[in-house]
């Protein structure tokens, strides 16, 4: 048995078939491992815990190297249950569907630290939710698509390949196409969400795994909670900085509000803020600086989209903000940026 990690760490088997997938897609896979200080051994043992940060970052490299900006959608689409190690495992052992949901939800932090991961009912609909909580991992969009393909998989191992959920939700802004998004999933698409998540109805919950073990189901269960030593420890500051990430597009969030998420009363986050020089504001806006920073070089993300997802009612609240950060408004950043080059 592992001893407890204070890391955020992912196991390697959320990496299967990658190497073979970046090459597949005209990338070269040892120029995106050293991308983050890794190699191709790192993925032999499927078992092997990688840093956390560094796995997200490797996905948005891949997509760099091979050019295609839906890499992770992609890979996600054919990664199915039975190449994710145990995880994978405890949900096709799993007797029903809603089993497998609830212990996908339940034992992923195990698989994949530091991450939230729920089922949750609303009246007639369910949702299968994931975000990361580490605020501190900015840029995620290829983890997160890669991440629901990967959870659809398990839906139609046991409903079929033509199976459909009602609604997708990803936290990240709209990409330059969002078509292959609705196709992969054959449903509806949003993005600029609180969390990522399938949205589905619940009325094929009792249907029976197609290879469904209990007592299998359980080992694996004790077996993942052993080796993947813990649901993993970061930072207080990193973990209010994504609670506040994941409220932003509904509004400015209260104090109370992210105090309450992460188990604390409101006077013992500020005082514990206060250790690092800030205040509850001061937080919000390096969030909001941070963020801005990474949607503003994507050219393709509307400047209002960037504006609202930060919680800003007005644009020009927006703009004004991105001007104290960065001296320029938030179109002078971009042109500059996407300016031709001359000679």
């Amino acid at each position: 048995m592992r001893s407890v990690s204070t890391s955020r760490h992912v196991l390697a088997a959320a990496t299967t078939g990658f190497t073979e997938f970046v090459s597949q897609n005209g990338g070269i896979p040892e120029r995106v491992f050293a991308g983050v200080g890794l190699s191709e051994d790192h993925f032999i043992d499927v078992n092997r815990p990688l840093d956390l940060a560094s796995y997200v970052k490797m996905m948005e490299l891949a997509a760099l190297d091979t050019c295609n900006e839906n890499f992770g959608l992609m890979y996600g689409q054919q990664f199915k249950p039975e190449m994710l190690g145990l995880i994978g495992g405890i949900a096709i052992a799993s007797p029903t569907l809603e089993s497998a949901l609830v212990n996908l939800a339940r034992f992923f932090p195990y698989h994949q630290q530091a991450t939230h991961t729920a089922f949750r009912r609303y009246g007639e609909l369910m949702s299968l939710e994931y975000r990361i909580l580490d605020g501190a991992i900015i840029e995620r969009r290829h983890d997160a698509e890669l991440t629901l393909g990967m959870f659809l998989n398990v839906f139609r191992h046991c409903l079929g390949a033509e199976w459909a959920p009602e609604e997708i939700h990803f936290e990240h802004p709209t990409p330059g196409e969002c078509q292959p998004h609705r196709q992969a999933f054959s449903a509806r698409v949003q993005f600029g969400q609180r969390t990522n998540a399938i949205i589905f109805r619940r009325d094929r919950l009792n249907q029976r795994m197609p290879h469904g073990n209990l007592h299998r189901a359980n080992l694996l269960c004790d077996q993942l909670v052993q080796i993947g030593g813990g649901i993993g420890v970061i930072s207080l500051l990193d973990r209010v900085k994504g609670e506040i990430r994941c409220r932003l597009p509904e509004g400015i969030p209260l104090v109370e509000t992210v105090a309450d998420a992460i188990g604390l009363q409101r006077w013992t986050l500020q005082r514990q803020l206060a250790h690092h020089g800030l205040n509850f504001s001061d937080v919000i806006d390096v969030v909001r600086r941070d963020l801005a920073e990474r949607h503003i070089r994507q050219r393709h993300v509307r400047i209002l989209e960037i504006s609202a997802s930060l919680g800003y009612s007005e644009l020009s609240a927006f703009s004004r903000a991105f001007r104290r950060w960065f001296g320029v408004s938030p179109q002078n950043f971009r042109g500059r940026l996407f300016s031709p080059v001359t000679t």
